[in-house]
């Protein structure tokens, strides 16, 4: 009974052993599809695929840096000028303004100028008094004193003006060379040639000023001269002349 236990577990083992490698040998042996292949050509061809890509995506950023610079100098080239002499510019404009009228007795006023000079200027009329001429030549004189002395005013106010064009125009070019953008540059050199044209306006002021002062000098001189010729028609006029009369010359003690 023994022996025949033995012998069945014998033939179990003999045809387990026959059998593995039946079932082993589909797991050793692995499918051709199954295989690893390294190509050194398709890897080559994807390395140079990726590094033209990475080229690709390095220039797209290069290129939105550069827009975005570009922004910033439009930005910069828009900006304003935080800086404005503009209202002292006007300010002494202004004031050369009002002294010029404030111009006595005749005024910059073509209309005026030509009634004044018909009135006081004109030929010396022969029916006029003694006191009349006296009247006239002392009017004027007035006339030449007063153009002197807005002359004077005027040239005391282009004068004023220096020293706050200079300040200004130290403050207009630091502003031109600090200047960020295009714009700002433009406008701090238009504020320099608005300071410019104050300043003519103040020479074309302190011309006019001095040309009205020389020119009522010489018409007062042009009237003088016609009254004086008047004066010495009448004097030398035949008339009742001299009449003689008593004269005491000295004290005669009483």
């Amino acid at each position: 009974m023994k022996t025949r236990f033995v012998r069945s577990r014998a033939a179990i083992l003999v045809v387990t052993m026959l059998a593995a490698p039946i079932a082993v040998s589909p797991m050793l042996i692995a499918p051709a599809q199954a295989l690893i292949v390294f190509d050194p050509s398709n890897y080559a061809q994807n390395v140079l695929t990726a590094a033209r890509s990475l080229q690709q995506i390095t220039n797209q950023i290069t290129s939105l840096q550069n827009q975005a610079q570009m922004l910033i100098n439009q930005a910069r080239n828009l900006a304003n000028l935080p800086f404005s002499a503009l209202q002292q510019i006007q300010q002494s404009v202004q004031k050369t303004q009002q002294l010029l009228n404030q111009a006595q007795n005749i005024a910059f006023n073509v209309q005026q100028i030509d009634q004044m000079f018909q009135q006081k200027y004109a030929n010396v009329s022969l029916s006029a008094s003694d006191q009349q001429l006296v009247a006239e030549a002392r009017s004027r004189w007035q006339n030449t004193v007063g153009g002197l002395q807005d002359a004077m005013r005027v040239q005391a106010g282009v004068v004023g003006n220096i020293d706050t064009n200079r300040t200004q125009m130290s403050s207009l070019v630091n502003q031109s060379q600090s200047a960020t953008g295009a714009l700002q540059a433009a406008q701090a050199g238009n504020q320099l040639l608005a300071l410019q044209s104050q300043q003519l306006s103040d020479l074309v002021a302190l011309i006019s000023a001095n040309g009205r002062a020389g020119a009522l000098t010489e018409a007062e001189r042009s009237a003088a001269a016609e009254q004086g010729r008047e004066q010495r028609r009448r004097f030398l006029t035949p008339g009742a002349g001299y009449q003689p009369g008593n004269a005491q010359m000295f004290n005669n003690g009483n």
